[in-house]
């Protein structure tokens, strides 16, 4: 009797809850982007794995830098209700619940700065970048970039202590000094690093790209430009324009989203959440814009896409028109930002 009473009047108070709960809102609008970085991560991963050529120095420092960003991906929804007080979790499950999260993130942060590291050095000793040390103990850099956040990060085990029946919020694990020398000192800095470091390298490319249109002025001995100095300078130009919107659209809101969570005192704020959520995801996203660049990371999907689709094609018998090979009609845009600055090994 009391379970048929009680059956009626239960879900029309809960429906409400669940549609008005901020962590529910705040799952529907983080889940889909982690996933999106994980699937996205996964798809390059195999595609270098597979690819015989990647298997090179700077690839490995990539290869490391995506397995970071997969892992952060799959964070990114416990970042984003960081701003929420847990309650009934164990001393364990409260520092985990904050630290794990800050060590994929920093980690991330130190593979991306090794990356553009290698790459910097790649591009201005390219004749002695064997015997560079980022080239001859590649392994100890890789370590060093997982290690190093890992410390850091393990540093609240030195201070918190959980007092029974407290909740757990983000105050009590990760301190606001703590915060503050995370921020000023390390995340701020790696990302000015990278910038200077991107900004240094399109000045080679400039001088480099000078240099060989002189060469082929002296040989034309014309005065009009010749096609490839054209199709240089549109090259450069991309990747100018590609760099200036990955530090505007990725890293700008990446920087507001740590100022803004450090300054502003709001518990329990579903749009200080989502926007902790887009800050934090516009980071992750950069190793996939960087992927981009280069079409071999993508090579080994475009070839089983290529084998699967001749394989269709042989089944249902299709015929060929004006005599033109069955991979001719397979439409190639799989390779797409082809030559990006990015994309120098």
């Amino acid at each position: 009797m009391s379970a048929c009473q009680s059956r009626g009047p239960v879900p029309n108070r809960s429906q409400p809850d669940v549609q008005m709960d901020p962590e529910y809102l705040i799952s529907l609008f983080s889940r889909p982007l982690s996933a999106f970085i994980i699937l996205a991560n996964v798809f390059i991963i195999l595609g270098i794995l597979f690819n015989r050529k990647l298997h090179g120095t700077i690839n490995w420092f990539f290869l490391s830098l995506l397995i970071a960003d997969l892992l952060a991906g799959g964070a990114l929804p416990y970042v984003s209700k960081m701003p929420f007080e847990k309650d009934g979790l164990s001393y364990g499950q409260c520092l985990a619940h904050y630290a794990v999260p800050n060590f994929l993130f920093l980690s991330f942060l130190a593979n991306l700065l090794v990356m553009h590291y290698a790459k910097y050095i790649c591009i201005i000793q390219p004749l002695h970048y064997h015997q560079s040390w980022v080239y001859r103990w590649a392994g100890l850099y890789i370590c060093l970039a997982w290690i190093s956040p890992l410390t850091f990060a393990s540093m609240p085990l030195a201070w918190y202590q959980k007092k029974p029946n407290e909740s757990c919020s983000t105050e009590k694990v990760l301190y606001r000094p703590y915060l503050y020398v995370e921020t000023y000192v390390f995340i701020i800095p790696i990302i000015f690093a990278i910038a200077v470091m991107g900004i240094q390298m399109l000045c080679i490319a400039r001088k480099q790209l000078k240099n060989i249109k002189k060469l082929l002025n002296s040989v034309n001995q014309s005065q009009t430009p010749s096609e490839l100095g054209q199709q240089l300078e549109l090259r450069h130009a991309k990747s100018i324009a590609s760099v200036s919107l990955i530090f505007l659209v990725c890293w700008v809101p990446y920087i507001v989203c740590l100022n803004i969570s450090l300054y502003l005192e709001i518990k329990r704020s579903t749009t200080l959440a989502i926007f902790i959520c887009i800050g934090t995801a516009s980071a992750a996203v950069i190793p996939i814009i960087l992927s981009l660049g280069n079409h071999q990371y993508t090579k080994f999907w475009s070839d089983m896409a290529m084998k699967a689709y001749e394989t269709c094609c042989r089944s249902q018998g299709c015929k060929q028109h004006n005599n033109q090979p069955c991979d001719s009609h397979f439409p190639g845009y799989l390779n797409i930002i082809n030559g990006s600055l990015y994309s120098r090994d």
